[in-house]
């Protein structure tokens, strides 16, 4: 048996049989949208046939039923266990789903790639991610050296614009460059507020990150480009040279003379400077 989770009546009566009450602290906001869940699994076959899937927050399973119709393994990371008597009444004809009770911020995923995926081809992670961890997740599996190859992403709309921004453009933001460094990233499609429930108050986007690292043989340190470009744009009202001069604690005339050696204005601001110039930038700079 299927259950319809995007029918109202029948989220009811789960939460009524299993006694549920949502906890505003987690994000959950469950989709009703008909269109939304076979969407995501479908935007998943990019990566090919034979792959395992990672989703963090099932939820009630409204997207896990279309993973798990999809693909050959679904792995389910679930931080409230409220909801595991439900996910096993829903999930009950999936044998090919898996649900663990864990925290997505603090599980191992390489260890949990090498133990559930072995005979995959790839690994991608499809999930609507509860808001709160959007940024800390999504860098926590970029910087893992886990075989993770891709992830498909709702998350709130401001974060996808951030997300997704390209370097000199208005949106562009630390975690832009840092989700640049080791992946491309876009937006697939926008999701209204009524989509959920309970409605949240702000929009949402399904976004695609695909891991490529192609920079990062430009890079001489790694570890300095992402201070220089956390420095950059903790100030971001601010013109690039007083927000470095203000971070790293660097003279002004010094800056001055590294940005004419790598072509940058001065007068730049954080969100106007390309990927490449905060490459050139990293590998002048001393401090």
């Amino acid at each position: 048996m299927i259950y319809d989770l995007c029918d109202l009546n029948v989220i009811k009566k789960l939460f009524n049989k299993y006694g549920f009450k949502f906890n505003k602290s987690l994000g959950q906001n469950f989709i009703i949208n008909r269109e939304i869940c076979p969407s995501m699994a479908k935007e998943c076959l990019i990566y090919g046939e034979n792959i395992g899937v990672i989703e963090i927050g099932p939820g009630i399973g409204t997207l896990t039923q279309q993973l798990g119709l999809k693909f050959k393994k679904v792995i389910c990371i679930e931080k409230d266990k409220r909801l595991f008597p439900i996910l096993k009444d829903v999930l009950a004809d999936f044998k090919n789903v898996k649900i663990l009770e864990d925290d997505a911020l603090k599980i191992d995923f390489k260890k949990l790639v090498q133990e559930e995926f072995k005979n995959f081809d790839k690994v991608i992670v499809c999930s609507n991610l509860p808001y709160y961890i959007t940024s800390p997740f999504i860098m926590k599996i970029l910087e893992t050296d886990c075989n993770i190859k891709g992830m498909v992403l709702m998350i709130q709309k401001e974060a996808a614009d951030r997300i997704c921004a390209l370097p000199g453009s208005k949106d562009c933001s630390a975690i832009s460059i840092a989700v640049r460094y080791y992946s491309s990233a876009e937006i697939l499609f926008g999701v209204n507020s009524e989509s959920f429930i309970p409605a949240p108050k702000v929009s949402s986007s399904v976004i695609r990150i695909s891991t490529n690292g192609a920079y990062r043989s430009d890079i001489n340190d790694k570890s300095k480009f992402f201070k220089v470009v956390k420095a950059s744009f903790e100030k971001r009202r601010k013109k690039i040279v007083n927000s470095l001069s203000m971070s790293l604690g660097l003279s002004k005339n010094y800056l001055e003379e590294v940005f004419d050696k790598v072509g940058i204005s001065k007068l730049s601001r954080a969100e106007e400077i390309k990927f490449e110039d905060f490459i050139n930038l990293s590998n002048i700079i001393e401090f």
